[in-house]
Formats: C-alpha cells, structure tokens, sequence
C-alpha cells in the first residue's frame, strides 16, 4: 500500500478508537509529521485540529506510533509467508484486516520458522498422515492403525499414537479461532493467584496479604498486581494466572472433538496435552505482560498526575528569601537568595542547641532578614524541619515574613548532580542543597525541572514499571507544565528552556551563550539570531517565551508572533497602538472578532487572543498560601485516635492520599475516607499540596503507620477540594462506597517509595 492510503488507514483507524472524525486524526497526524510539538499544536493549531486537547494529540502521537510497528510486523510476515510460497488471497486479506499485534502473531504462527518441537520431530518420523487420519475421527481402531506405521524410528504403536497426538496438539496450538476464544476466556475469567514460597514466610512478612491471594485478573488493582510481581520477583511468592482447567478445556473440545469414536478420544488426549503443555503457558504469559503493561500503565498515570500537580503548584513569586536545610548535629545550612534567585550570603547556624548558638542563630536570621529585605523564609520538611519551624515562628521580625515548609524530596540529587556543580562549583553539597529549597518556594517548576522526576516522590511503584513508559510519560508532563506557564526568555536557565517546544538542550544551550554575549533579548525577533535556531524551531518555540520589558507588549503574552498582525489590525481599526488596546477593557470590548476571521485564523484562536490582551502573560497557577501545623504535634508519639489536625497532601496513590501532618511519618487517608460520596479516583477528592483537615484514626508506633481519614474531619462529612488550574472532578453523587481496604504492606511499600533526605 502506498504511504497516502497507510495514512488514511491509520486516521480512520484512530478516529474509531478516539471517538473523533478523521479530519481530526489526519489534521493532527499531518502536523506530528510536519515537526510540530504538542504543545504548539494544542495552543496555535486549534482551527486544524477541531480544537484537540494536548491528551488527545498526544493519544493520536501514541497510536500512530503504534500502528507503524504493527504496519513493520505485517510487513514482516507476509513478506515471510510469500517467500514460503503459502500466501492465498484469503491469508492475505485476513492479514491486512488485522490491527492488533496478538491476532497478527496468532495467524503468523503456523508459519512460523520452528525450533525442533515434538510434533517436528514426530513428523520427521512419517507420522503426520497417521496425525491427520484420527484428526478426521472416522471409525475404526487408532492401535490397529497405527501399526502400520512403525518403522526404524517407530518402534510401537503406543509411540505412533503419541507421536501423531503431538502434530495433532500443535494444530490445535496454532488454530488461530481457538486461541482467541481462549485469549477471551483467560481474559475476563482467570484469577491471579499467589502464594508464599515454603520457608520464606518469615522473610517475607511485608507480602503476607498475599500468602494465600486471589481475585479476579480482570478486577485486581494495578498496586496489587505490582505487588505480587514484586514479592514474586525477590523470591517471596509464586503466582499463576489462568481460567478454571475445565472451563479451557472445554472450549477446546467443543471445537475439535467431533464424537466419541477411539479416534475422537485421542483428538481429546492431544486437545488436553495442548492447553497443559503449550496453550496455557502460553496465554498466561500473554496475560502477565497484560497485566503488567496495565498495571504500568495505571501507576505511570498516577506517577504523571501527581508530578503534574507538583510542577504547577503555587509560586511564591521573585522576591528575596531566606532558605535553610534543617539538621541537628551538623546545624542548619541557611542561604538569603535576591529576588532573582542568586546566592546573597550563606551559613550554618545552630539554632536547636540549648546555648549560645542558639541566640547567635536568631541573631544571623534576624539580622539577614533586615539586610537582605527577605519577603519569606523557607524550611525544609526533612530532619529536624518542625523543631527548625518552630524557632523560626517564634523570632519577631520588624516587618512581615511568610515562614513555609518546603518539601526537600531530590534536593539532595540535585545538590550532587552536574547541574548543580556547574551553577554553584565553589559550593557543597549542603549549600546546594539550601538554594533549592529556597529556589522552589520562590518557583516551584523552574527548580523541579533540573531534577529527574523519579526522584521526586510522587509515584506509585514507580521501580517496579517500564522505565522507557514512565520516562517518556513524566517528560511528556514536564513538557506540557512549562509551556502552560511560558517562561522569561531573559532568566530562564537551561533546563527550563529544553523543555520549551521546539527548542531541547542544544538549543537551549545556544540561547544561554547568546544571552551572555549580547545581553537581554529585547524582542522575539531576536532569537532568530541565535546559532542553528532556524523558522521551524521559531515557529514552535516563540509563543511559549515571554519578555516582560519588551518594547512590543505582546512579546510578553501567549500571543504568538505569526498573530501580531491581527492585533495590530484590531488596533488600527480602533484607532489606538497595541499598548492601549492591552490596557483599556473599553476598547476591547469593541473588538467584533467575527470581522478578523479568515482562512487560517478562526475564533477558537481570536478568543485566545482575547484572553491574552485581557492579561498578557499570566501565570496559570494559584496563588500560595501559607500554612501551619498543629504546633502541639511534632511527633508520631504525640498523635492519639481522634485528634483534628492540619495537614498537606504529600502524594496521591490509586489507593488513597499520603497527608503530612508534621511528625516526619506520612499518614494514609483510605479512598473509602476521602469523601463521603463514591469516588474511583483520588483525584476527584483530593490534589497534591492541598491544605486538608484530617482525623487519627489509627496510630501504630512500632510500625510507623498512621491511618487518617478526611471525611471524618470535614465538619459537612465530605471535604470539598479548592479550586487548582488543573482541576479535578467532583466527587459524584452515588451510592455509598463498599470498602475494599488496600493492605496496609501496599501503604508502607507507597512510604517507603518517598524519598525523604
């Protein structure tokens, strides 16, 4: 098939499984292979695309890349099945009509090149025509017949039949119909079933929820499954995943065994011997690696949310803080950062011995805080952060200071990576460490990005899943984040601007050097001047780079470049400059926007501009708030069943929410106690940094586990989330939830997976 038809195929193809027209898909598709990014498409290809959303081009970005590989696998086998000279018009049809890789396989595997199987080697013997005799199941006597075939590698009629079984079990193996109906069977039947391996019941306490586990394959949750595997893979567990034997069996016989005639009966043995020896290990492979993939593919989800939710949560903004890294024995590193996050000063002060230090510690901080005009002091939530919070809160300052605890999860990846040495080389670790506390206060994306996302803390089981899925899936996030915000072409390091579309590393790297030879950018125009950064990387790029002094206002808006033209039109009908139209609602209220469409530019994206004149270069993210924690509680000794406290959402799981309530031990608030309405999702309840109010429920000292419940807490029974740019849905009004408890190993495996420093 020619490339044009391919194309159509795939779009049509795409449009089905997205539920959108192939208009759509095509559009889209076009683009992608243009060199077009998502997040340009999403924003300034709207008219094109029928208005798609970054989810669903990305879907469309997957799926074509998908059908391409089932495209070369085809290709492949027919390729393959021609040089063997078996293809027929109707092979060949059935082929081309196939879209997913597993029928693809099905249909290949008679043709297939072998490895010496037992039906090989049985037809190697002159038993294949004995084989296809009581596959017919005719009357007569199997043993009688058989003897007619020994010879000197056949040396009875016992072996003859065993032999012709064998060919018989690999037809049957090979039956392309047979293995779907099976595939459908193990599919929406089968339990996964796991047990303890004998002598490992002591070592592998953590897994004891699933010494003796089964549920349905098809109902089990992504964190179980991950689990099972897990404890399978360390030793701990075994685990099957099949339909009831009978059932299988069954299937098998009602399609190849025809009566009850002696030859029938060995078509039976051989259909038995099939599915024990060759179907079934076959499809429970198959379903591990469904199983796995969609477990993956939850957890990655999960992974990707939280991460997302983390990169847009609330700045503070630029303005000058006072940053410190908590500890005892080695005292608190603590580092005052300008209102452009340059290092000011920096040092350790000691402010949790009960001496002298301690009134040198208030003197340092007091004394910074005065030099130094600090807006906000942020503290690390890691060793002895509620202890360092405490004595900050209690220092009296001349103006007012926002004091906040700053998650320290990767700070200290950052602190020993590449990136950290080339920015501050004459620095250690620990100062390293101090400035990216306070650098994610003041911006919480522009800091996050130079970490790898893994190491932040927000997954679900995020080593135990396909590191290339949850790669691709996390830049894919972080990719989208940045360009949502925009970024100041004039302070954004390099990191941040490899994430802009069309730009990556090198040129970012180019921006970087060309920035410090030449100064600020004074305009968009002017990155067309930077080495290797040609039309197409313009194109992509400029829309999402702001500059706040520039002499054009719209070059520090959303508004991309190849639009000026229409707003300087809707100024010059209104007989004002740009500026004006930006600063005065009256006249834009005056704007038909009907009267500027044409054949590129429809309303979807007039609207748009719209919104940006309204308030060029906004930030999409909320506005911070401070937050304290119940300054009674410091540690898990001091919780007890029943107590209302304040917490912060640390990380949200399939299973439920992670709350910091200032004791250094997350506790676990259950789905089932997230609202009083049904939710299948976390996320309809709760986002990550959310301020929540929760109850002890439950304290296990020696264990470390708490068990919190925010329903309970909620004066109106049900916490409703506050509004966050990335929503969420509604808890949905349904019946009451039936609880389906998450083991408690799954939340101390979700504890553990938290990189605290």
């Amino acid at each position: 098939m020619s490339n044009e038809i391919i194309n159509t195929v795939h779009a049509e193809r795409i449009a089905q499984e997205l539920n959108i027209n192939r208009k759509q898909a095509a559009s889209t598709m076009q683009l992608l292979d243009e060199g077009s990014t998502v997040p340009f498409i999403s924003r300034y290809r709207k008219e094109v695309t029928g208005n798609l959303d970054e989810v669903q081009i990305a879907s469309i970005q997957d799926l074509k890349k998908k059908f391409e590989e089932i495209d070369q696998r085809r290709e492949f086998i027919i390729k393959t099945i021609t040089e063997q000279e078996k293809m027929t018009p109707e092979l060949l049809e059935k082929l081309q009509s196939t879209w997913t890789l597993s029928t693809l396989e099905d249909i290949y595997l008679p043709y297939k090149p072998k490895r010496k199987t037992r039906a090989v080697m049985a037809i190697e013997k002159g038993l294949e025509p004995l084989a296809k005799i009581i596959f017919e199941q005719g009357a007569g006597d199997p043993e009688a017949l058989a003897t007619t075939f020994l010879n000197e590698q056949v040396a009875s009629s016992e072996e003859a039949l065993k032999g012709a079984r064998d060919i018989i079990a690999e037809w049957i193996n090979e039956d392309a119909v047979l293995r779907d109906k099976l595939r459908n069977l193990f599919t929406k039947e089968a339990l996964l079933k796991s047990f303890v391996v004998t002598g490992k019941e002591e070592e592998g306490q953590k897994y004891k929820d699933y010494f003796a586990f089964d549920e349905p394959f098809a109902k089990c949750p992504s964190h179980r499954v991950l689990a099972v595997f897990r404890g399978e893979a360390e030793g701990i567990l075994y685990s099957s995943i099949q339909p009831e034997e009978e059932d299988a069996l069954d299937t098998i016989q009602k399609q190849f065994v025809q009566n009850n005639t002696p030859f029938a009966q060995q078509v039976q043995l051989a259909g038995t011997d099939a599915y024990k020896r060759l179907l079934k290990p076959s499809l429970e492979n198959e379903m591990r690696a469904l199983a796995k993939e969609r477990a993956d593919a939850e957890a990655i989800e999960v992974f990707a949310e939280n991460l997302r939710q983390l990169l847009l949560a609330a700045p503070l903004g630029m303005k000058p803080v006072l940053a410190i890294d908590p500890g005892y024995r080695t005292g608190c590193k603590v580092v005052a950062l300008d209102a452009q996050c340059n290092l000011l000063a920096n040092d350790v002060i000691y402010p949790l011995e009960k001496n002298y230090k301690q009134e040198e510690a208030k003197h340092l901080i007091e004394t910074w805080v005065k030099k130094y005009d600090i807006a906000a002091i942020a503290i690390g939530n890691g060793t002895a952060g509620r202890e360092t919070e405490s004595f900050v809160r209690n220092i009296s300052f001349e103006n007012r200071v926002l004091v906040f605890m700053v998650s320290e999860s990767g700070a200290s990846v950052y602190s020993a990576s590449e990136a950290a040495r080339e920015e501050f080389p004459e620095y250690d670790v620990t100062v390293r460490g101090a400035i990216s506390i306070g650098r994610r206060l003041m911006d919480p994306l522009a800091e996050l990005v130079k970490i790898d996302p893994k190491s932040i803390g927000v997954g679900q089981y995020q080593h135990d899943v396909n590191q290339t899925q949850l790669k691709q899936s996390l830049d894919r996030v972080v990719i989208s984040c940045v360009n949502k915000v925009g970024v100041n072409l004039n302070t954004a390091s390099k990191h941040l601007l490899a994430y802009i579309s069309g730009l990556g590393p090198s040129l970012a790297e180019n921006i970087i050097k060309f920035r410090k030879e030449n100064g600020p950018f004074k305009s968009r125009k002017e990155l067309m001047k930077v080495p290797r950064l040609g039309e197409k990387a313009f194109e992509q790029c400029a829309g999402f780079l702001r500059i706040p002094d520039a002499q054009n206002p719209l070059d520090n808006s959303a508004v991309h470049p190849e639009r000026y033209p229409v707003v300087e039109k809707m100024a010059d009908d209104l007989k004002a400059d740009v500026s004006s139209l930006i600063q005065q609602q009256e006249l834009r209220k005056k704007i038909q926007l009907r009267q500027y469409v044409n054949e590129e530019v429809g309303l979807l994206t007039l609207e748009d501009i719209m919104k940006e004149l309204e308030k060029p270069g906004r930030d999409p993210r909320d506005e911070i708030s401070v937050f304290e924690y119940d300054p009674n509680i410091s540690k898990i000794e001091d919780l007890a069943p029943g107590m209302i406290l304040p917490g912060v959402v640390t990380n949200i799981t399939a299973f439920g929410a992670f709350v910091d309530i200032g004791v250094k031990q997350d506790g676990l608030v259950h789905i089932s106690h997230l609202s009083t309405n049904y939710i299948s999702n976390p996320n309809e309840a709760v986002k990550l940094q959310q301020k929540v109010k929760v109850k002890v429920l439950e304290v296990d000292i020696a264990r470390k586990r708490i068990s919190l419940s925010i329903k309970e807490a909620s004066e109106n029974g049900s916490l409703r989330p506050k509004k966050h740019v990335q929503g969420g849905q509604k808890p949905m009004d349904r019946k009451p939830q039936s609880k389906e408890p998450a083991s408690m190993e799954d939340a101390l495996a979700m504890l553990k997976s938290k990189f605290k420093r």
